[in-house]
């Protein structure tokens, strides 16, 4: 099969690129970081002027109504350079999320705010206790009036400091482990009720536990059916992140393999030594295996749902893996400088960890690919 680029996702390829190696060096990087904001206004207003933030989204609310592989284009860039603003959360969880679960007029009112990065989104799911399991949930929605009020407790709310709009899961009916009974409610992020701690996470991205002390919020949709809605764009999300990862891993090959090349040992670059020739062999499997699988994780977006999350998880195990493996090695032949602040390779690899454990680490989804296959099977 031919899995090359069409013309128009190669022109998105170049600009990303083009512009990332421009203006996104590590060292613009590293500043960024130690803001209090963590990432650039000036940036994401970019993104929005350049249509990224809109490739996603549909023709009919702002968007570029772009495919997959487009989005899978822009994660694997941005991956190779740890862009730091608020894509994933935004566009990719929040955006997603308003696609596949709001009315019309919220998809209308929402999106193009989006598209035109006016309006920023953070999705609040996790819950002490919970795991990675989406159905276990104890925050409480109530009905109040012609809306609702939320009550609980989020953890490692994902980009939740700078977001706008809060999209919290939470339970109106059932018992905490239901799978029905769970619904998706918009919540002002500077509204009543709305306690945060903000953090700094280990990649040096930005998160929140958040208390929800009866804050007010609009139903997403229908307030009682929203898991398979998440499950499904908790997929897309898994898609991402593995080509995210595979962003990350081929920046650490090639960063590894340049110092090979330059750094000598007994009068020879250690990169002529065989056994080393060898271990960058062996990062570079991995990095195409991690490849593979996260282009199969896209295309499979919109096949039925069994196949479509079995993809996702057999992506999200590969690329676990992979990006510990290939950070761990790239770490080893940089010697001991390939932990420190100053080099890209431990901020990378800190990275990769991060990824690895956003939504279900390499274990979980190893046992999730399994019941999903004995379903199918059955």
């Amino acid at each position: 099969m031919d899995f090359q680029l069409n013309d128009e996702q190669k022109l998105l390829a170049d600009s990303l690129e083009g512009w990332l190696r421009k203006e996104y060096s590590f060292e613009h990087w590293r500043k960024l970081v130690k803001t209090d904001l963590g990432y650039s206004d000036a940036n994401w207003s970019h993104f929005a002027e350049m249509g990224w933030l809109g490739v996603a989204l549909p023709e009919d609310h702002g968007g570029l109504g772009g495919s997959a592989v487009e989005t899978m284009v822009i994660a694997e860039r941005f991956g190779g350079a740890m862009v730091a603003e608020p894509y994933f959360s935004s566009v990719i969880l929040g955006g997603g999320l308003v696609v596949a679960a709001g009315a019309q007029a919220q998809q209308a009112e929402i999106l193009p705010k989006l598209a035109e990065g006016k309006a920023k989104l953070a999705f609040a799911f996790a819950e002490h206790g919970a795991r990675f399991a989406l159905n276990d949930v104890s925050t409480k929605a109530a009905k109040s009036g012609s809306g609702y009020t939320v009550s609980g407790k989020k953890i490692v709310v994902a980009d939740a400091p700078s977001a706008d709009l809060l999209i919290v899961l939470a339970r109106s009916a059932g018992g905490r482990t239901d799978a029905k009974g769970l619904g998706l409610f918009l919540v002002d992020n500077r509204a009543k009720g709305v306690n945060r701690q903000d953090y700094r996470t280990v990649d040096n991205r930005r998160a929140s536990d958040i208390v929800f002390d009866n804050a007010p919020a609009i139903a997403l949709g229908d307030a009682e059916n929203a898991l398979p809605i998440v499950e499904g764009v908790m997929d897309q999300a898994l898609a991402y992140l593995s080509a995210e990862a595979v962003g990350a891993m081929q920046n650490l090959y090639e960063t590894t393999l340049a110092y090979l090349k330059t750094r000598k040992q007994f009068g020879r670059a250690i990169g002529e030594f065989q056994v080393l020739q060898h271990r960058m062999v062996d990062m570079m499997i991995h990095v195409e295996q991690s490849r593979s699988l996260a282009l199969y994780a896209s295309l499979a977006l919109s096949r039925p749902a069994i196949e479509r999350a079995k993809a996702a998880a057999a992506a999200k195990v590969q690329v676990g893996k992979s990006g510990k493996w290939v950070g761990q090695q790239a770490v080893q032949l940089h010697g001991g400088m390939g932990m420190t602040d100053e080099l890209t390779v431990g901020h990378y690899m800190k990275r990769l960890m991060q990824i690895d454990t956003a939504f279900g680490h390499a274990d979980h989804h190893q046992r999730r690919f399994a019941a999903l296959s004995n379903a199918e099977a059955a």
